[in-house]
């Protein structure tokens, strides 16, 4: 199909632009409060340079040309409609028969993942073995695809996982893919696989299980299945991989500042919160959650990181003394503690909080008349994701229990961040909410999940592994049909190729996945999808859907 000119592109996209407000950052790290948790997300992957071909050598569509899918607003009411959908695409591998492979990062805009689709990532090479056809979609309620005009609570109450489950289940079912014959693709003609990390590597894992027979194989790296409300694990990859020395003293530091937070010595705790440049803050819990976005520097390192990463600027900060290292054991708490609070202060601070926004707006949580706990414009994954985090899966980042080592305060629990939930959305919470954990395990299975062709792949050092397959204590067995394989990677890294490229045991795991699918693909039969596909269309039907021809729409950006 012909790429639209730019003038009916804006006439394509401009209704949605003239209705909707794009949300701002108040942070530089996108976040409008630095007490708030980050999103899991997906790394990014940059493009490959050079023109997009086809194996026959035809010029085929840049890898950011981005096509609109006319998806429903609510599966359970299809009369309501369909929004534009956002999705990227490539058939730069494909071959007849050959499969098609689906990924959405998830909790993110997704302008920026196209990347996805080249033989950079896995999935490209999936898709570079098997003769495939790659293709990235933006999930609802993130970006530019959404349902409805704003992210009011109204609006999100269209934003759970059971209609991100049945959005890429119906765009499976109905898209005509921009390439030779893309209408004759869809599940029971061709094998597809799913593919995603962190959130929607769970939503791999969490589609398979709730509406099986579409998608015939998937790949879910670093995928959260488990739903758990008190996160305090989340920290544990953290205390456990990185420097020893470095461990012990922030450690005894917060150790320190719980217990001079919880007495009642005014001219310590003044102090103390002085000295890390956050004396004009009212509320304890802030000041010492702050010091919770040192550790959170951790989920952004990859086996590509290299040496200067802000993680290991931090530790370098408390443990390289007149050009020498700590012992293992660390300094000790009198030069950590003065370390850490100067490092903070005077480095981190300024980096961490937008030059125009006051201590008392970056790091605290209280004040409910900031903008940003009303603004329901669109195009805020914090809000988004929040939304999500409140109502189904939790992840709260907190304090270890009392007994067990901690790397941050225990003045943070589980009511901190329901608290938040509640100031983001009160129509929706009027009082903290209970978190909904027990059901999203009950339906989607969590670490009991059992899916013929589904492959975890998950990292040592990956903060988030206690709530993957990989979980310490759950000792879930690998086999041949659901194969859970570990590497020394940190957060979604064996989704890159360059993660396999300078680390062995990631290489490993990708080989092997790349094995599962090639061994998995040879089995597979129209006629058997086709029947199993009839079986998922059956379940819409018993919860009230019809099916409504979907066109797709072309435009280059």
């Amino acid at each position: 199909m012909a790429p639209l000119s730019l003038r009916n592109l804006f006439l394509l996209i401009a209704p949605a632009f003239l209705t909707c407000q794009l949300a701002s950052a108040a942070l530089p790290d996108g976040r409008p409060n630095a007490n708030m948790m980050r999103p899991p997300a997906v790394p990014m992957v940059g493009l490959p340079d050079g023109p997009v071909t086809s194996r026959n050598g035809t010029k085929l569509p840049e890898y950011n040309t981005t096509y609109f899918f006319d998806q429903l607003i609510d599966h359970n009411n299809p009369s309501l409609g369909t929004f534009k959908q956002r999705f990227w695409h490539t058939y730069e591998f494909y071959e007849p028969g050959g499969p098609i492979i689906l990924m959405t990062p998830g909790e993110a805009n997704a302008d920026g993942y196209s990347g996805y689709l080249t033989n950079k990532t896995i999935n490209g090479l999936i898709a570079q073995q098997q003769s495939g056809s790659t293709i990235v979609i933006e999930h609802r309620f993130y970006g530019l695809s959404n349902p409805r005009p704003d992210l009011s609570v109204e609006s999100l109450r269209l934003h759970t996982i059971q209609q991100a489950v049945d959005d890429l289940v119906y765009f499976a079912n109905n898209v005509h893919l921009p390439m030779p014959d893309g209408d004759k693709v869809t599940p029971d003609k061709a094998p597809w696989i799913l593919i995603g990390g962190s959130y929607s590597g769970a939503l791999t894992s969490w589609t398979m299980v709730n509406r099986p027979g579409v998608f015939f194989a998937g790949y879910a790296s670093s995928a959260v299945v488990e739903a758990i409300l008190d996160f305090w694990q989340y920290f544990e990859p953290v205390r456990q991989n990185m420097p020893q020395n470095c461990s012990s003293d922030v450690q005894a530091v917060i150790s320190h500042i719980d217990e001079v937070f919880s007495g009642r010595d005014t001219k310590a705790i003044q102090a103390l919160k002085d000295s890390f440049g956050m004396g004009s803050m009212d509320h304890l819990d802030d000041v010492a959650g702050a010091l919770r976005n040192n550790l959170w520097d951790w989920q952004s390192l990859q086996v590509t990181s290299g040496p200067g990463t802000q993680f290991f600027k931090f530790c370098d900060a408390l443990e390289v003394k007149n050009g020498q290292s700590a012992p293992a054991t660390g300094w000790g708490l009198d030069h950590a503690l003065s370390a850490w609070s100067s490092y903070f202060k005077n480095t981190y601070l300024p980096r961490l909080c937008d030059s125009d926004t006051t201590v008392d707006d970056c790091l605290g949580t209280y004040n409910t008349s900031l903008p940003y706990w009303t603004d329901t414009s669109i195009d805020d994954a914090n809000r988004s994701w929040f939304w999500i985090v409140c109502n189904e899966v939790g992840y709260l980042q907190e304090g270890a229990p009392k007994g067990h080592p901690s790397l941050v305060t225990r003045l943070v629990q589980p009511a901190y961040d329901l608290r938040q939930c509640q100031q983001f959305f009160p129509e929706a919470f009027p009082k903290p909410p209970t978190v909904d954990i027990a059901g999203t395990n009950r339906v989607f299975k969590g670490w009991q999940a059992k899916v013929d062709r589904l492959f975890f792949a998950n990292g040592i050092r990956d903060p988030w592994k206690d709530a993957t397959m990989s979980a310490e204590g759950q000792n879930i067995k690998s086999t041949d049909s659901q194969p859970i394989a570990l590497g020394d990677g940190f957060h979604c890294s064996d989704l890159s190729a360059s993660g396999g490229a300078v680390d062995a045991t990631i290489s490993a795991v990708q080989t092997k996945a790349l094995a599962a699918m090639k061994t998995w693909l040879a089995t597979w039969k129209p006629a058997r999808v086709k029947e199993a596909a009839k079986r998922s269309e059956a379940q819409i039907h018993r919860r009230g859907m019809s099916r409504s021809l979907v066109k797709s729409h072309q435009c280059l950006v």
